[in-house]
């Protein structure tokens, strides 16, 4: 893995007041950053008047590293509070950073939510929980998260992640790899484009992982999209012993090139990492949670872009285990 530097793109004092102001008011209008419907046709009808030199640093990914770092945006340490030890106590803790990072994804499309996850609010937070340190889901910590495409057992999952960082002091890494920087033998790729085996709901969709409805969709690894290739990609979640030798050898090797490929991207507070959920899969280092309300804490958010034609027509016709993607559409 290495530790070379993601691309930068360097917010100045200009946008980051642009930003902060923007999020303040809305905050003083709503008084909390928990999802509604006025806060989010608020948030769209302030996005839709940012400035050309923030709109150009929400522009789309556009290199093969398939993410950057937004940086500038300060964080006051004092003023957010401890790390909260589960999402569901979090509440409006860092409020104002849930709407910097809501503003900042409908500037690059529409924010997704989910109805079964964190009480469907549109920005997450990320802390290690007591409890869940061995899941392979974001409240864990002392085991390696798995590289990974979010929510990559649904149709509806988001093109872009974001993770904007309110502290890390032990300089924790995320971990991303890019499909567009591996080497792949055209063999395996032809084998890896076809739709084999299933990915199956993470930890964090129980309700999913009880969907009986309907079998399992089989749904390929790779995709030749018009401009490469794009990945969905989970084999914590994936039932490789499921497919035949040279399936498996083609999935192998895949995981041997991204892992080739990783980068270890540490946050520092106040800077946002954009992820292309089509071309790069991210995790995380493993590490040991204090629970004294100084671990690392993200926020999270995710972004569908409209018009996006990364991925195959047959998944429209997938069931998505009975979860409802929430989408903040433009009025």
């Amino acid at each position: 893995m290495s530790t070379a530097a993601a691309p930068v793109r360097q917010l100045d004092a200009r946008t980051v007041g642009e930003l902060r102001d923007a999020a303040e008011e809305l905050l003083a209008e709503f008084g909390t950053s928990a999802t509604s419907p006025e806060l989010l046709a608020r948030v769209r009808e302030v996005a839709t008047g940012f400035s050309a030199a923030l709109r150009h640093h929400c522009r789309p990914v556009d290199t093969a590293d398939g993410l950057f770092v937004l940086r500038g945006l300060p964080v006051d340490d004092a003023a957010a509070g401890p790390t909260p030890t589960s999402w569901a106590t979090a509440g409006d803790s860092g409020a104002v950073h849930d709407i910097v990072l809501l503003l900042l994804a409908t500037a690059m499309g529409n924010p997704l939510a989910w109805e079964g996850q964190q009480d469907g609010r549109f920005v997450h937070n990320i802390v290690p929980s007591p409890g869940h340190e061995h899941a392979q889901t974001g409240a864990s910590s002392t085991v390696l998260l798995s590289p990974h495409t979010e929510d990559a057992f649904h149709p509806g999952r988001a093109h872009l992640l974001m993770l904007g960082c309110m502290r890390n002091p032990d300089g924790i890494a995320t971990t991303a790899a890019s499909i567009r920087r591996t080497r792949l033998a055209d063999p395996d790729v032809e084998l890896l484009t076809r739709p084999v085996l299933p990915i199956l709901p993470d930890d964090a969709y129980e309700a999913a992982q009880g969907y009986t409805a309907e079998a399992p969709p089989a749904v390929p690894a790779l995709f030749a999209a018009e401009d490469g290739l794009t990945l969905r990609y989970d084999p914590a979640y994936t039932p490789l012993t499921d497919a035949d030798p040279a399936y498996r050898a083609a999935y192998d090797r895949l995981s041997d090139e991204l892992a080739r490929v990783s980068v270890a991207v540490s946050l520092d507070p106040g800077e946002v990492l954009v992820v292309d959920n089509d071309l790069v899969v991210h995790g995380r280092v493993p590490f040991r949670a204090r629970y004294d309300g100084t671990d690392r804490w993200l926020k999270r958010a995710s972004v569908r872009v409209p018009g996006r034609r990364t991925r195959p027509a047959a998944e429209a016709g997938e069931h998505g285990y009975g979860q409802a993607a929430l989408e903040a559409h433009a009025s």
